[in-house]
Order: structure tokens, then sequence, then C-alpha cells
């Protein structure tokens, strides 16, 4: 079993990768929200006492997602290619700004009902 993280920042397409999910029998997610280290510190007025703030400040003023949503689903082994391929057709490519960050972790023990069997 594998435990897979999604931060999705474009949340206007959780609904259509739910559904398709779903489709592939990829099921029990769990989805929060969520918000970034760096919009956190802009918002709460701590920027000038952040370095890297100067460089992103354009970038937090004109994002226009300022939630995110953080899914957590465990997988079997044979499910990964299928998310992974799946979450990038519905969401794009993750090396663009603003897309998001997803990354699968080995499980040594899971028990559950809605576990992906």
């Amino acid at each position: 079993m594998k435990l897979f993280v999604l931060i999705l920042n474009c949340t206007e397409k959780l609904d259509e990768l739910m559904l398709r999910f779903a489709k592939e029998k990829i099921c029990g997610a769990t989805i929060l929200d969520s918000t970034g280290m760096a919009r956190e510190l802009y918002r709460s007025k701590h920027e000038e006492e952040i370095s890297f703030f100067g460089s992103i400040r354009k970038y937090l003023n004109n994002n226009e997602h300022e939630r995110s949503k953080t899914i957590f689903t465990v997988i079997r082994e044979d499910q990964q290619d299928t998310i992974i391929r799946i979450t990038e057709e519905v969401v794009g490519d993750f090396s663009k700004p603003d897309t998001g960050i997803m990354f699968i972790l080995p499980l040594d023990f899971a028990r559950g009902k809605g576990l992906n069997k």
C-alpha cells in the first residue's frame, strides 16, 4: 500500500479529478482545505521578516488561488501509475507555477474501511 498526497492549487479541477479517480476505483480520499506557508506569512504581514518575499510578492498579489486542497488517499501498488496519469491529465503540467505538488509515500501499515482493495 502507498499514500498518495496531492496539494492542488487549481481547486477548480477538484471535481473532475475526483470523478476520474472514482471511475478507476480509486476511492476513499480525504480532502482538506490548505494554504501555503508563503501565502500565510504574506497575509499575516510578516513579509518584511522573510528575505525571499521580494522575489515572490508579484506572484502572491496576482495569484487567483488563495487556498489549496490537500488530498490524501491510500492506494495499492498497481494503482500508482494510474493515479499519476489521471492527475497529470486533469491538472496539467506540474512544472508550471501554481499547479500543485504530488508525491507518494510507502505505507508499512494501513487498516480501515474504504481502503482501495
